[in-house]
């Protein structure tokens, strides 16, 4: 399929992703990974060097350096900007190789992807796609991601397409690939998609809470909404947790909610689309950080 492919960043999603990727490339080609915590770079290779070669690296630079394939999975748009653009020990480092196909994961500004998209073309350092997803850990793990794709549908003609879809088919589900057109539009399908969830989880909560003080069993109520009009696919993941049992392994970081429904806020307001649900959906979410419970969690949220 392709020589060697690396992956940046072996958090709760690029963990699945790289799995995949080494239970389906070629066993000649190795994959390179880099993650700030060495302990779980060491974990990975440990678990699936077993499907084929894996080699850790000390820097950026020296995952990149010999990949013909990277993707990568960020936090934050500080680590984007720390991986791909810093000339001394980012992917602008590594030698150039033009048709490295370079495919990011993570929730952005699109301004900031057409700029990455732009510096690395014109170093020569590879092709960039935004290709944010949906589905979570348990879809990085399994294989069956979404990808909303800042690209045109392949094309016969278009080598580039053609790897791109080989690609995410690995790590995705091949009916869930959305091709989305030019770059940038991946990341505005993914910021909507945010703006709609974010927003409507506050919602849910305020109409269970309304339901629940007014004497409704809650079990009761969730499955009328789930049957009725107000049914959403926010509702249909709530679950209820007893206040003694509020706190454990599983959930979301609150700050990430506030990251994706102030992108939401952002890329409204640069189409010229008062963004007024989010706005308020913005400041619960803000509110919800000063939680003491939630602060006692390392800032995850249970729904």
């Amino acid at each position: 399929m392709e020589g060697h492919y690396a992956v940046i960043g072996l958090g709760a999603m690029g963990y699945g992703m790289a799995s995949n990727l080494r239970k389906n490339i070629p066993l000649s080609s190795t994959l390179f990974v880099y993650d700030v915590d060495r302990a779980v770079c060491d974990k990975f290779k440990i678990e699936f060097s077993g499907h084929g070669p894996i080699e850790t690296n000390e820097s950026i630079k020296e995952t990149v350096e010999y990949a013909h394939v990277l993707v990568s999975s960020l936090p934050s748009l500080g680590a984007v900007r720390d991986v791909y653009l810093d000339g001394a020990t980012g992917v602008l480092a590594a030698r150039p190789n033009p048709n490295r196909l370079i495919v990011e994961t993570s929730t952005m500004e699109t301004s900031s992807a057409t700029e990455v998209a732009q510096k690395l073309a014109e170093a020569k350092a590879g092709y960039y796609v935004d290709a944010p997803v949906s589905g979570g850990p348990p879809g990085a793990a399994a294989g069956t991601l979404s990808f909303m794709i800042g690209h045109a549908k392949p094309e016969l003609s278009d080598l580039m397409s053609l790897r791109l879809q080989r690609l995410l088919t690995i790590m995705g589900n091949p009916k869930k690939l959305f091709w989305c057109g030019k770059l940038g539009t991946g990341l505005a399908a993914k910021i909507s998609n945010n703006y709609i969830a974010c927003t409507v989880f506050i919602a849910v909560a305020e109409a269970m809470a309304i339901g629940v003080r007014s004497g409704i069993d809650g079990k009761l109520l969730r499955d009328i909404i789930n049957s009725s009009s107000g049914q959403t696919a926010i509702g249909d993941i709530v679950t209820f947790i007893p206040k003694d049992q509020l706190l454990g392994p599983n959930g979301f970081p609150v700050h990430i909610m506030v990251k994706d429904i102030a992108l939401g806020v952002n890329a409204a307001e640069l189409v010229d689309v008062a963004p007024k649900m989010a706005l308020t959906a913005l400041e619960i979410w803000k509110q919800a950080e000063e939680v003491p419970e939630i602060i006692a969690q390392d800032g995850i949220f249970h729904a």
